[in-house]
């Protein structure tokens, strides 16, 4: 923290450096904590009536009564990555939206729209990618009606943690009453060791999504529309590892330049622990290296500790967090 020549803590930050990342400490309230002090790393979202907003690398808003701030900076805007390939949260961010491509989209400003008749949540969101050339309660009133007319609930997809990322937007969401839903961590790594990993053996790979692959796929029931996101994409393959009844464990690549994307990596629960996900990646990056891919990327939920393990092992780390806001109940505000 900030400590005077006289050796004292300073509050070195003011409601001018909102939109900047800062580090506050703050006294507890008395029995909150056996700890007197906490701190906290964040971008500034706001200061106003006495109370800071920071938010967090994942995106949780920290509410702190500017009575309690005993010493506060600014700080560099991201950390220094310590492993992985160096890329800007834009970069990623737009690799990952051609990975997984609606069916429909329309351009609001710098902001894509975007539709499939409301499989998964990363297509049928918007990506908010810069300004949506008009002020944000009329974009957001563009963005509900769009969503409306298609009869789906308008979902916003924002990042935290990483430099370039959404926080100021996130808080003007939730001052709004847009509700986050879902948060995951896009994780980037060396594409090399993946395909180092294992030989595998076994593992078929294909242009074509199968009825065995999507036998093994977690979600049920898929459409016409399902099966064009899963198939989008620029070089897009499929890994299979053939079993019984089903396949035992499947995956999904998309190639795109230098980098390779991994999803839908599912094994049968009763063959778990053998190494199939493994086998799958790695036959998968062995691919992507072929077609000149040297960096990876994925996403993983916040409480998959055996995905998380498993990546970690790998040398993968996280980039950044991602969120899905979704639109507040009707107000009255038109459609």
């Amino acid at each position: 923290m900030e400590i005077s020549a006289a050796g004292r803590l300073e509050v070195r930050i003011t409601a001018a450096d909102v939109g900047k990342r800062v580090s506050v400490r703050r006294l507890n309230e008395a029995g909150d904590t056996a700890e007197k002090f906490t701190d906290t790393v964040g971008v500034l979202t706001s200061w106003d009536n006495g109370v800071l907003v920071i938010t967090r690398k994942n995106g949780e808003g920290v509410h702190i009564p500017e009575s309690s701030l005993v010493a506060g900076k600014i700080v560099p805007s991201a950390p220094a990555r310590r492993r992985g390939p160096a890329a800007s949260y834009e970069e990623l961010a737009r690799v990952a939206a051609r990975a997984w491509r609606p069916v429909e989209s329309e351009r609001l400003g710098e902001w894509e729209l975007r539709a499939a008749s409301g499989f998964t949540r990363r297509a049928n969101s918007v990506l908010p990618l810069g300004d949506p050339g008009m002020p944000l309660d009329a974009a957001l009133t563009a963005v509900r009606r769009w969503y409306g007319e298609r009869g789906l609930p308008a979902y916003v997809q924002t990042a935290t943690g990483a430099e370039g990322t959404e926080e100021m937007l996130c808080a003007e969401l939730e001052r709004r009453g847009w509700e986050r839903e879902v948060t995951a961590e896009l994780w980037t790594g060396g594409l090399a060791p993946v395909a180092d990993r294992a030989e595998g053996a076994g593992v078929v790979l294909s242009r074509e999504v199968d009825g065995a692959w999507l036998s093994r796929y977690g979600r049920k029931g898929l459409s016409d529309v399902a099966l064009r996101v899963l198939g989008s994409g620029p070089s897009v393959w499929f890994a299979t590892v053939p079993g019984a009844d089903a396949p035992a464990a499947i995956g999904r690549c998309v190639v795109d330049g230098r980098w390779a994307s991994f999803a839908a990596v599912e094994v049968d629960p009763a063959q778990r622990r053998r190494g199939l996900a493994t086998a799958v990646l790695a036959a998968l990056a062995r691919r992507a290296l072929d077609e000149g891919a040297s960096a990876a990327w994925l996403q993983v939920e916040a409480d998959n500790t055996a995905a998380r393990a498993l990546y970690t092992g790998m040398g993968f780390a996280a980039h950044h967090a991602y969120h899905h806001y979704r639109e507040p109940a009707d107000t009255g505000t038109d459609r």
